[in-house]
């Protein structure tokens, strides 16, 4: 997860990355950690030296017929303390893994200072939001009206933060999705995989989700822990491995439900489809050289907001400050939405660079095409986009006076040729 002589060499710069994150100092722990694993470690081979020294002597001792009693006592001493030697070792290396494993990545110099979301920074903006002189109604209004989103029926069956969508809301969600993943993949260059929904425990560690965030996860009774994006399945792909250079870039992209608990949510969002336990979204995966990530992840922003302009909606492209970034990111651009109804920018999209954080806990490596040995991999992810929130952009965007909402042109051909829904009993 982070390189260990890296942090010897200057862990000033470790301490400065993490406070920008609003951490403490972690760097004298680590090299305590550390030098206590090394120092026992080396006394382990000097042991094991000594020991094999002990052993060849008796041989010789009992070759010249020699008393040698003393010696093989010492071979049995240096057996009991290279074993006490080695489980110590290892107890320390393990304080110091769970230690590292806590501590997210160091943000890139050219990312903002700042505590949280106040101090990210707009880049750019596309479009003018719509300002109106009176209520534009919220998705979930929208939905309710047309008799197509169902909220009591979801909360019967599964409780709070969950929907059904009906009939042509269903149809349109799914047209989002599929219009979304031949964009990627047919002029973006994304290969579509279908991935599993459940993973192992070492998965969620190799992106960053585990070991800190198991709360915000739901975990099977098999041990199984369920996705909460596309990005733990699609970044594995390539864990313990090792890629040939020129393989790379490579780029991923999967539909799949996510599913996360929201624990740190309560009383944020509780009404409407923005903040619910399941939700589809297509993501965006790409593994690549250390050379090439910065030029992968202003692409990978590109493709996510060509899905915006497509859909004919206003959106602003945001770099988020350190204190409000991800885990695993090293930077991150967040793509907001603008939403009528709720006169306010929200978040649609999150692209991140997480150099070889990942990587590095994946043991990903790729081999240069030219030297020699082996680098650590750079991985990117990004949403491209969360559907249901697309869904509810267009709902607020592109709701009519009469109720009904107009289709977006682009998605037309996925609706059968549909260019408007009316509420139900009204068609």
């Amino acid at each position: 997860m982070f390189d260990l002589k890296a942090i010897r060499d200057d862990p000033a710069a470790f301490d400065r990355g993490w406070g920008r994150r609003g951490l403490a100092a972690q760097t004298a722990r680590i090299l305590e950690l550390d030098q206590r694993r090394r120092a026992h470690l080396t006394d382990v081979q000097e042991a094991q030296a000594r020991r094999n020294e002990a052993s060849r002597e008796v041989g010789k001792a009992k070759g010249r017929g020699e008393n040698a009693d003393a010696l093989i006592a010492e071979v049995a001493a240096l057996k009991e303390r290279i074993a006490s030697g080695e489980a110590t070792a290892l107890a320390v290396e393990q304080e110091l893994d769970a230690l590292l494993s806590q501590l997210p990545n160091l943000p890139a110099d050219e990312v903002p200072d700042g505590p949280d979301e106040t101090a990210n920074v707009v880049v750019r903006a596309h479009g003018e939001p719509a300002r109106l002189n009176v209520a534009s109604p919220q998705h979930f209004e929208v939905g309710e009206r047309l008799g197509l989103m169902d909220f009591e029926s979801a909360a019967h069956l599964s409780g709070a933060r969950f929907v059904v969508l009906k009939g042509q809301l269903a149809r349109l969600e799914r047209a989002l999705s599929s219009f979304m993943l031949d964009l990627h993949t047919t002029e973006f260059g994304y290969a579509e995989m279908q991935v599993p929904l459940m993973v192992r425990e070492e998965a969620l560690y190799g992106t960053g989700q585990l070991p800190k965030f198991a709360d915000d996860l739901f975990r099977t009774t098999a041990g199984h822990w369920l996705i909460p994006t596309a990005e733990v399945s699609l970044t594995n792909l390539v864990r313990e491995q090792i890629v040939e250079e020129g393989t790379l870039p490579r780029r991923y992209t999967a539909l799949t439900p996510c599913f996360r608990a929201e624990a740190g949510a309560a009383g944020r969002d509780t009404r409407g489809m923005i903040r619910q336990h399941q939700f589809y979204k297509v993501e965006l995966v790409s593994v690549t050289t250390p050379d090439q990530s910065e030029a992968e992840h202003e692409r990978m922003v590109a493709c996510a907001e060509e899905v915006l302009k497509r859909l004919g909606l206003t959106w602003r492209v945001m770099l988020l400050s350190a204190g409000d970034m991800g885990f695993s990111a090293r930077k991150t651009y967040d793509i907001e939405v603008w939403l009528p109804g709720q006169q306010a920018f929200r978040e649609i999209s999150s692209c991140s660079n997480c150099g070889d954080f990942q990587a590095r806990r994946m043991a990903a490596r790729f081999r240069p095409a030219e030297g020699k040995g082996t680098r650590f991999l750079h991985t990117l992810n990004g949403s491209g986009l969360a559907v249901g929130r697309t869904l509810v952009a267009v709902l607020e965007n592109y709701v009519q006076a009469d109720g009904s909402v107009t289709v977006p042109e682009v998605l037309r051909p996925y609706m059968g040729g549909l260019e408007h829904i009316s509420p139900v009993g009204t068609e």
